[in-house]
């Protein structure tokens, strides 16, 4: 009874505490209602967008939870001074929200390989597999025959739009891969990779896959490693034996990659320089592999060497905007699930916001009546937003209200992961270490090597041409078939013969109004006519009145009274 005495008490005297931190503006209720009048009306101002989509940019943030998106605007507002919460990201600003079940066919919580393959292929899948339907088995290459998928970058390939991948990952990643490979395990980044059973059954591993199955115009991201025969020495850490390429065919992609190209202006790049010097506006193709494996956080980016998320996804847009057809272009804050199973939420979040400035980056240059750009994550992460901090408090911080141990915890907590620790049964005391540093792991509850994923719903955001059709709870292999039905690629093409058909009905009625209007037009004078005419015949009756002194009435009166 005491103890619960003593926590109202608490709580009484934090939220008195907490007070005193409201903005005064705050505390006027017009304020608020002038805020949600204000939002009220634009909702109601807002037209839907019908239009067929000429561009699609895809913005999947990896592992990118609710939890991660809120915190990650309430880091982006204190970078600015602000107190965070009230922050307005620019994925905040998209009309149409809505959300995606992720679980895979055969577990209720999913990998980024089985979600990839539902949202970019439109079809859900097993977990570790990529672009196969539920009937290929996980590392079994014999199932992977006969049950490839197809996405949505390849559909908008052949419809002739130019498409393009952005990742802060390796391209051979699960995201990216599932785009144009298809894989009975996503782990098989280069032969060597793979199990000498898989090769002899005919699969190939992904990295191979990238330059076979779909001619992708952009391919920006990590990944040089696999790319190289074995033992060729990285070209930035010429000495790390880990960086050395790892291909036991001998083959070397990157240079078939450029022999394939030739007669097209083709750039191959792995530095900040050479990227830098890539003229989109002559550019026909780009891959830029700036590291052996992953890049690095955005917090430990050296910016003389690997350019920002923001200006990759610039580069790409540039070159492949040129297309009157449109694009199609897949952008992955990849290192934000990174991030999290490392239990490093400061990486995590700042990893989001710099996402959240390449989404800023594509609307500026794109055109929203034209360009469906959407932004989601695959799946989440067990990471937990708790305790009763006050307004303005940082986000990585520790909650004022301590725990019945006596000790504080963090504001940001994992469910499981590796920052699990305990001695003698009890957890360690944080008062006086600093969890607001980029190494800091937060603690969790129960100890893994590597945090999992989690399985709630994911959100969903979307603005441009048919950006309502996202709205709603859906499946998440339903965003790879809105998408191309906005945009009018793959096998239903019922919005391009909708607008066809809508267009025509216009450009007739149009017609149809015009000659009407040209009858009426003619009607109205000719009424005209005859009533001045009668109205003239009868004045010109009487033989003194003045209008009818004129010659071109004398010469109407004579015809009229010889009529």
């Amino acid at each position: 009874m005491e103890s619960a005495k003593g926590a109202i008490l608490v709580l009484f005297l934090l939220v008195a505490f907490a007070s005193s931190w409201a903005k005064v503006e705050e505390e006027n209720p017009e304020f608020w209602r002038s805020q949600a009048r204000k939002t009220l009306q634009s909702a109601l101002d807002r037209k839907l967008n019908t239009n067929v989509a000429r561009n699609i940019l895809l913005y999947l943030g990896d592992g990118m939870g609710i939890t991660t998106y809120t915190a990650a605007r309430i880091l982006k507002g204190q970078l600015q001074n602000q107190t965070g919460e009230e922050t307005v990201m620019t994925m905040d600003t998209f009309p149409s929200v809505g959300l995606a079940k992720t679980y895979s066919v055969d577990f209720q919580i999913p990998d980024s390989a089985a979600t990839a393959t539902a949202y970019l292929c439109g079809v859900k899948t097993n977990l570790n597999t990529v672009a196969v339907n539920a009937a290929a088995r996980n590392g079994a290459c014999r199932t992977q025959k006969g049950n490839e998928v197809t996405s949505i970058l390849k559909w908008a390939k052949d419809a002739g739009k130019s498409v393009g991948i952005v990742t802060t990952t390796r391209v051979q990643h699960a995201t990216p891969a599932a785009s144009y490979a298809h894989s009975a395990s996503r782990k098989w980044y280069s032969d060597a990779d793979m199990p000498e059973a898989a090769k002899r059954d005919g699969c190939t591993d992904i990295a191979s896959q990238l330059l076979n199955n779909t001619d992708i115009d952009v391919i920006i991201g990590g990944g040089r490693k696999y790319m190289t025969p074995r033992g060729t020495k990285d070209p930035e850490y010429p000495i790390d034996f880990s960086s050395r390429g790892k291909r036991k065919d001998g083959r070397n992609l990157i240079n078939e990659w450029q022999s394939m190209k030739a007669g097209k202006v083709a750039h191959y790049v792995w530095n900040r320089t050479d990227f830098d010097a890539v003229d989109p506006d002559t550019t026909d193709y780009l891959m830029a592999l700036f590291e052996p494996g992953d890049l690095h956080f955005e917090v430990e980016r050296d910016p003389s060497m690997d350019p920002s998320i923001v200006e990759t996804t610039e580069k790409a847009i540039r070159i492949l905007q040129k297309n009157p057809n449109g694009f199609f272009l897949l952008v992955e804050g990849g290192r934000i699930d990174q991030a999290h199973h490392a239990g490093q939420a400061y990486m995590a979040l700042h990893e989001t916001v710099a996402f959240d400035y390449a989404i800023a980056k594509g609307l500026e240059l794109t055109k929203e009546h034209e360009t469906l750009t959407l932004v989601m994550a695959d799946h989440s992460h067990p990471v937990t937003f708790n305790g009763y901090p006050f307004r303005g408090q940082s986000i990585l911080g520790k909650s004022p209200l301590w725990a019945t141990d006596m000790l504080p915890y963090t504001t940001l907590m994992y469910g499981n992961g590796p920052g699990h620790k305990l001695t003698n049964g009890t957890r360690p005391d944080i008062r006086n270490v600093n969890t607001k540093t980029k190494d800091y792991v937060q603690l969790s509850a129960v100890p893994t090597q590597s945090a999992t994923h989690s399985g709630e719903d994911v959100a969903v955001l979307a603005r441009g041409p048919m950006a309502h059709l996202f709205q709603g709870v859906h499946e998440q292999n339903y965003i790879a078939h809105a998408m191309a039905y906005a945009a009018c690629v793959g096998a239903d093409l019922r919005h391009c013969q909708e607008q066809t058909v809508h267009t025509t009905a216009t450009t007739s009625d149009n017609i149809g109004n015009t000659a009407h209007g040209s009858a009426a037009l003619l009607s109205v004078l000719l009424s005209s006519l005859l009533a001045h005419a009668l109205l003239i015949w009868g004045v010109c009756s009487h033989p003194l009145h003045t209008v009818c002194q004129g010659p071109f009435i004398h010469r109407l009166v004579e015809r009229c009274s010889t009529a």
